[in-house]
């Protein structure tokens, strides 16, 4: 039976959920006849979260499964539904201090707009507010030095405390709401010290404006509540693009299909496919389900699989894949696996485990945090104890210098400030960092991984060898070539077009184009063929012996084979100088593709990269990250594709190529805007002086406390010098942070911001 107490606890509107006609639409129900359902949980905030809310629910009784995805803030749950009901289960989310509820398609890009207006309102209260009180702070300052009448000083103490109340309940809301939420709980987070010490300076400076005594403290928490919330807005951001590129996954597949009923054509929604049933896929219409060719040829895009950008042919027998797009022929599909069987839904499994499986270095702030949090109470709590007992009139002013000198401002700026500083000098060299861990994980790599087409390479095809074998010389086999080509879309047909020479296409007549073979045309009276070598071959029953194996393509008429061209992909002109500074930098350079050809082997060997990983599929590539990290290995992972996600997010730090897709970038810690990989030397260079400055931080920061607490404790710093020491010690971190920021070399110019601004502002 359902947890009594969780079951009573549900709420009428969570009960709604129960109702069949919803449930039709959320819950998706396995053979064995459990209910599986996705969730989106507000309030997680760090590893920390997931794992007491996981184990919070673990006794639920009929909860047979549950897994929290800290990036997007979703949890997938299973339960028995004659044992529990949904409702009990979100209930169960509610009283561990987490809201969930049920995750629809189209209900995440409203909730995601909703709660980022409401973080910049808070952002801009936060802002205008401290830039206000900072004013009047610098008025109370002066009077402090050079003397104010007592009138004009308690002026500038109550206009603050007017600015400074909307300040603290608007933009500190949540801090406090999540303070709380964690004492509920019996968890030790940032917040329970940054509230305390946020809420306690505010109170002190009320009583100090209302008694007309004491120091006020209102431009400390209005400084303490913007920075704070500019670190919270960051981390939104970066959580949002994190669900949007798990939900863009959704869009490769169609909605609707061509289903064929008895001879006849029905356009039905995808989703109400079923194994068996055949489907016709037209010219340029996606594929809506995995499953196997039974008629026709044509060719198929599979670029969010491989990577590759070369359609492969299919024919009867073929299987073909949901969401890829066919762009020749139609086919006729016998569909064989839907919805969570299928390989669309397998990618979004890999990210989703991908995303969970970040280093053990993303933990390190909750880890501090459990220690440092409740020994910052415990202290403040002695001091006030035993100065209760010594002085009753100074116990909560010393108290409150203890809690503000050790608000761990400095201690959590170290860091961030150094990586924040740092991540203007990447932007400006063309590589903008998404994740805060970039440059810290960037620094300990040890392996760097390319994905082949579209990043060493630039994914487009060109003509690297041609040669005439008939009676024609090579110049009018290239004019006849291009004249074909210009009557397809092919990629490899836009190598022939790349030359920019302009044709008479009212020359060619009878055109037709075969999928996966090439085009056929008449041309001032004779029959030509273009195309894969053994098809031009047999319109003149010749073998195509003579041609040698880089031929790729062939051109030939009813009287043999006249030339073959041989067509690679673009190699990048800096990808040999970054691959051998790479390597003096002491990385291990691989590459993984979704190449199976031995294209990907030609090119290590040509820029000295010796271990080679072809054929690759995206779970592929994610092993192969996985292997290496745990053989030690800190993993730099490359790519611009769909299939290069998975293991973009599995990497200890994963970089996209500005040209790629949406969910690469949006998977990716960081992004090549300029499609120059080398940026990324000059990351590493900087990432390794990114580490020194940050352990001069944190060596300042906790040298500080060390020092400052006891002096505090003893009651020899007023709570004026400990909003000062600590306001100090901030300014000394972010200083020293900020010699990372961008410098333009003497005679350099000046950098052209429009590529990274447009592309900033795309991937948003």
């Amino acid at each position: 039976m359902t947890n009594p107490a969780v079951a009573a606890s549900a709420t009428p509107d969570l009960r709604c959920y129960d109702r069949p006609a919803l449930q039709e639409e959320l819950v998706r129900r396995e053979r064995d006849g459990t209910c599986r359902a996705t969730v989106t949980v507000e309030g997680l905030r760090c590893g920390g979260c997931v794992a007491k809310l996981e184990s919070g629910l673990a006794d639920l009784t009929g909860l047979t499964d549950v897994a929290v995805n800290l990036a997007s803030h979703r949890a997938e749950i299973a339960w028995r539904p004659e044992r529990t009901s949904l409702s009990a289960i979100l209930a169960a989310f509610a009283a561990q201090g987490h809201r969930a509820l049920p995750f629809r398609p189209d209900g995440p890009d409203s909730a995601r707009r909703a709660e980022y207006r409401a973080a910049l309102v808070r952002l801009g209260v936060g802002g205008l507010g401290m830039m206000q009180v900072m004013m009047y702070a610098g008025a109370l300052y002066a009077g402090a030095l050079q003397g104010m009448e007592e009138g004009y000083r308690d002026f500038f103490r109550w206009v603050s405390l007017i600015v400074t109340t909307p300040v603290l309940l608007v933009a500190g809301h949540p801090f406090f709401a999540a303070a709380w939420r964690d004492l509920r709980h019996g968890r030790y987070g940032m917040d329970i010290p940054v509230s305390t010490a946020i809420g306690s300076a505010y109170l002190a400076s009320c009583y100090a404006t209302i008694s007309r005594s004491g120091d006020v403290y209102f431009e400390s928490v209005c400084m303490f509540i913007f920075f704070l919330s500019i670190g919270r807005f960051l981390e939104m951001r970066a959580r949002h693009r994190a669900a949007d590129a798990v939900d863009s996954v959704l869009q490769h597949a169609p909605a609707t299909a061509n289903r064929i009923s008895d001879g006849q054509l029905e356009i039905v929604a995808a989703r109400e496919l079923q194994p068996g049933d055949r489907v016709l896929v037209k010219p340029g219409e996606s594929i809506p389900a995995d499953g196997r060719v039974v008629a026709g040829t044509s060719s198929v895009n599979e670029a969010m699989l491989t990577g590759e950008y070369r359609p492969r042919g299919k024919g009867p027998g073929d299987a073909v894949v949901g969401g890829t797009l066919n762009e020749e022929g139609p086919l006729t599909v016998e569909v064989e696996r839907v919805g969570a069987q299928s390989v669309l839904a397998h990618i979004l499994r890999l990210l989703d485990s991908a995303a969970e499986a970040r280093p053990a270095l993303a933990q390190l702030a909750d880890r501090v945090a459990r220690v440092f949090v409740p020994s910052i109470l415990v202290i403040a709590a002695g001091v006030a104890i035993v100065w209760s007992q010594i002085d009753p009139d100074r116990w909560f002013w010393v108290t409150l210098s203890v809690l503000v000198i050790t608000c761990p401002c400095a201690l959590s700026l170290a860091t961030p400030a150094a990586l924040t500083a740092a991540s203007g000098g990447l932007l400006a060299r063309g590589l903008m960092a998404t994740r805060s861990h970039v440059l810290e994980s960037l620094a300990k790599a040890t392996h760097i991984v390319f994905d082949k087409t579209g990043t060493l390479t630039e994914g487009r095809f060109h003509i690297s060898d041609a040669a005439a074998v008939g009676t024609l010389d090579l110049d009018t086999c290239r004019d006849l070539a291009t004249l074909l080509e210009a009557h397809s879309e092919h990629p490899i047909a836009r190598a022939f077009r790349a030359g920019g020479a302009t044709v008479s296409l009212e020359r060619a007549s009878a055109v037709a184009t075969i999928a996966n073979r090439g085009v056929e045309a008449t041309v001032d009276g004779h029959r030509y063929r273009i195309g894969a070598p053994g098809w031009v071959a047999e319109l003149s029953a010749s073998g195509g012996d003579e041609l040698p194996a880089m031929a790729t393509v062939a051109l030939g008429d009813d009287t043999g084979l006249l030339a073959w061209f041989a067509l690679e992909d673009v190699v990048r002109t800096e990808s040999q100088a970054v691959v051998t500074r790479l390597r003096e930098l002491g990385l291990a350079v691989e590459i993984a593709s979704g190449d199976a050809s031995d294209a990907p082997r030609k090119l290590a060997k040509r820029l000295g990269i010796d271990n080679v990983l072809t054929g690759a599929s995206p779970e592929d590539k994610l092993q192969h990250v996985r292997a290496l990290q745990q053989r030690g290995a800190v993993v730099v992972m490359v790519g611009d594709g769909i299939n290069d996600a998975p293991s973009l997010g599995g990497a200890h730090l994963s970089v996209a190529m500005g040209g790629g897709t949406d969910l690469a970038m949006s998977r990716a810690d960081c992004v090549l805007l300029k499609d120059d990989l080398g940026a990324l030397t000059d990351a590493i260079v900087l990432a390794r002086r990114t580490r020194v400055i940050i352990a001069q931080n944190l060596a300042w920061a906790a040298g500080y406390n060390l020092i400052a607490l006891p002096l505090a404790a003893l009651g020899l710093v007023a709570p004026y010098w400990a909003a000062l020491g600590m306001s100090a010690s901030s300014v000394v971190v972010v200083s020293n942070a900020l010699r990372l920021g961008p410098r333009r070399r003497a005679g350099a110019p000046a950098a052209d911001n429009s590529a990274t601004v447009t592309a900033a502002g795309a991937s948003a």
